[in-house]
């Protein structure tokens, strides 16, 4: 059986903050339908890169490629999707990603549904009809159909995370991005957004997830890195690199993790 295809590669990102590198040489390949799942202690770099690979933030060495197809050059100038200095986005490639905060972002204002709907009619140009027949649609494929009229303000963070996620699946992104999402999440409430994220594993969605939830790492994750300042020091499927790291460093980020 053949492999399947690289959908995002990666070579020897660079990025920094003034004179602080916070991504050294990152080189990554994620394939069609994989869930890589970036481990690591908080500064490693890992929220950077996922901002990196959506176009909240610019590299300032290495290049992006989704599909073969450069889309972030630090040697030409070029910005992440193409954006140079005007910050005008290269045509069609931004909607080929999308990003869940650990904050939900949400229109305090709107609905659920309104959150969903205005990116539809917005940037996807669809009708007001249409924008809500596939808002609803995604509501109910994460839990939420009935939750369609509530304002952010009086759903759970668990809730309110859900609707990010629909949210994002509005724009049929090709790949998917999560930044741990379940970090400012009350316990009781983390098992239902893992649940939704579990389900979108399953039927094949490109996602590379940030988390500190080692158990859920270990049942999605085709793929696990561990990235320390900036680093990835380690990758491998996850049976390796949860269960029998070969670096020191990583054994000792597992066994921290494990007692806390």
């Amino acid at each position: 059986m053949s492999a399947a295809p690289l959908i995002l590669q990666t070579q020897n990102i660079v990025k920094r903050y003034g004179s602080s590198i916070v991504l050294r040489d990152i080189s990554l390949t994620v394939q069609k339908g994989e869930a890589c799942v970036a481990i690591g202690p908080s500064g490693s770099g890992k929220s950077t890169l996922l901002r990196c690979l959506c176009g909240l933030e610019t590299i300032e060495g290495g290049e992006i490629r989704i599909d073969g197809r450069v889309v972030a050059d630090a040697n030409s100038g070029r910005g992440v999707f193409g954006w140079r200095r005007s910050r005008r986005p290269f045509p069609g490639l931004r909607g080929e990603i999308g990003m869940i905060f650990q904050r939900f972002n949400l229109f305090p204002h709107l609905s659920a549904l309104g959150n969903i709907t205005i990116a539809l009619e917005q940037v996807r140009g669809l009708s007001r009809t249409e924008a809500e027949d596939a808002g609803s649609r995604l509501l109910a494929k994460v839990g939420l159909a009935e939750k369609a009229g509530a304002i952010p303000d009086t759903l759970s963070g668990g809730q309110q995370q859900r609707v990010a996620i629909a949210r994002a699946l509005a724009m049929q992104p090709r790949i998917l991005l999560f930044d741990e999402v379940t970090s400012a999440l009350d316990p009781e409430l983390v098992g239902e957004v893992l649940n939704v994220m579990r389900g979108l594993a399953e039927e094949g969605m490109t996602m590379v997830v940030v988390t500190h939830e080692m158990q859920f790492a270990a049942e999605i994750a085709k793929r696990v890195i561990f990235m320390d300042s900036g680093l990835v020091v380690e990758e491998g499927p996850p049976e390796q690199v949860l269960r029998a790291p070969v670096h020191e460093r990583t054994r000792t980020f597992l066994r921290r993790v494990l007692e806390h």
